[in-house]
């Protein structure tokens, strides 16, 4: 308790500093979930892209980051073991933030996508299993993450092999493409606003004090779906082509097609990952504050200071604008080769596969989702269309984030722990 009232305005800036390094990281890593595929795809140019994030991503933290989160994340840890020594957890949370950022760090540095929450979550794992106790670690939730590995990519990669099948069968394997794409393309737009909106009333809109029920959300979704439909319909019917270009002038004008929903799509998402991910940085950093501002008191829920969601948007921007084009490259170019249809297609399975996960609770990453439906559209086209070297990479990134995280945290909570005489 001594440690908390001392050093309390120390121990604060230092949990801000190290919260803001983590969205930064963040914001080099995540942000190509939203972006990768537009850029791969020449949707979007890296530039345009990272404006374009830096917009949305920061209206979905500071909007709809969340007015109250979890101080424990995600309900990994028991916080019944740090009530006799506050201070543990404070340190905990600390050592935590920085472990994760300095693997996004790396990670980002080398171009590997890995999952932001699997780094938070190694990170707090590590220091409380040996810096506090084994049985702190809620361990069956670990198991479901570790288990996410492959369920999530397999549901994604599979959802978008459906979608990207299905394009080719009623768009682009017939003989008047631009015609087939006038017809079909508004149903793929419908399905598009359904799911994206979706994601966003599941996702975001909670925290603004709209927490819709589950039918009224249906709802929702199914008007803003009609909506879009209505609207891509009469849109694509304006559109003027000259049915006497040749067929691969067909299919530049319906890839053209799918590059402006591509970037609706992309903004969608974008706003959906910032409201959800940044709760990564100031999950942990809102309960150092709750723990020091309530003078080592253990609470559930942190409400929080009016500081910490833009401090957290503006992590994830700079983070972006810095080292954000790595991972987009590789998530845009490195796996396999994407057009507008086919990033479309991993952009709408990723996004369907959250919306599915928020249903059932299975615990995602969005970072794996969306390489599982990049995969996915790869594996349509045959083994050979896929960069083996690239897919290895990020397999053996993704295993590694836990353990790397977690060891850099135990370091970080010892040298806390020594700085600060805490036996």
């Amino acid at each position: 308790m001594d440690i908390i009232s001392s050093y309390s305005m120390l121990l604060i800036g230092m949990a801000a500093i190290f919260g803001f390094f983590m969205a930064w990281g963040i914001g080099a890593n995540d942000v190509a979930n939203a972006m990768g595929t537009s850029v791969g795809s020449k949707a979007l140019t890296i530039k345009q892209a990272i404006l374009i994030a830096m917009v949305f991503e920061f209206a979905g933290a500071y909007l709809a980051g969340g007015e109250v989160t979890s101080t424990i994340r995600k309900g990994i840890i028991d916080s019944a073991y740090f009530v006799d020594q506050p201070e543990l957890l404070v340190f905990g949370m600390i050592s935590a933030l920085l472990a994760a950022g300095f693997w996004l760090l790396i990670a980002s540095y080398l171009g590997w996508p890995v999952s932001t929450t699997h780094s938070i979550i190694g990170a707090i794992v590590g220091f409380s299993a040996v810096g506090v106790s084994m049985e702190s670690v809620q361990w069956a939730k670990v198991g479901g993450v570790v288990g996410s590995w492959v369920v999530t990519p397999a549901i994604s990669g599979f959802i978008a092999y459906l979608i990207f099948m299905s394009a080719q069968k009623l768009i682009f394997d017939r003989s008047n493409p631009l015609k087939m794409a006038q017809r079909y393309v508004p149903f793929y737009m419908g399905l598009a606003g359904f799911v994206l909106s979706l994601v966003t009333i599941k996702k975001g809109l909670k925290h603004v004090g709209l927490d819709l029920g589950s039918l009224e959300g249906y709802l929702w979704a199914l008007g803003i779906a009609v909506l879009v439909f209505v609207i891509g319909k009469l849109a694509i019917g304006r559109l003027k082509f000259n049915p006497s270009d040749d067929k691969d002038m067909h299919y530049t004008n319906v890839e053209k097609v799918f590059a402006v929903l591509m970037v609706v799509t992309a903004c969608a998402m974008a706003f959906a990952h910032g409201s959800n991910d940044v709760a990564n940085a100031i999950g942990p950093l809102a309960a150092v504050v709750s723990v020091v501002t309530n003078g080592g008191e253990i609470g559930g829920k942190a409400q929080l200071a009016w500081w910490i969601l833009p401090l957290g948007g503006i992590g994830i921007v700079a983070g972006l604008a810095m080292l954000g084009k790595r991972v987009i490259a590789t998530i845009g170019k490195g796996i396999t080769h994407l057009t507008p249809s086919r990033g479309f297609a991993a952009e709408l399975a990723a996004a369907s596969t959250v919306v599915l996960a928020s249903g059932t609770g299975l615990p995602i990453s969005t970072t794996q989702t969306l390489v599982g439906a990049v995969l996915g559209v790869g594996m349509a086209r045959g083994i050979a269309a896929l960069n083996l070297g690239v897919v290895r990479n990020i397999v053996v990134s993704w295993v590694v984030t836990l353990p790397a995280g977690a060891i850099m945290s135990i370091a970080f909570f010892y040298i806390l722990k020594a700085i600060f005489g805490v036996a």
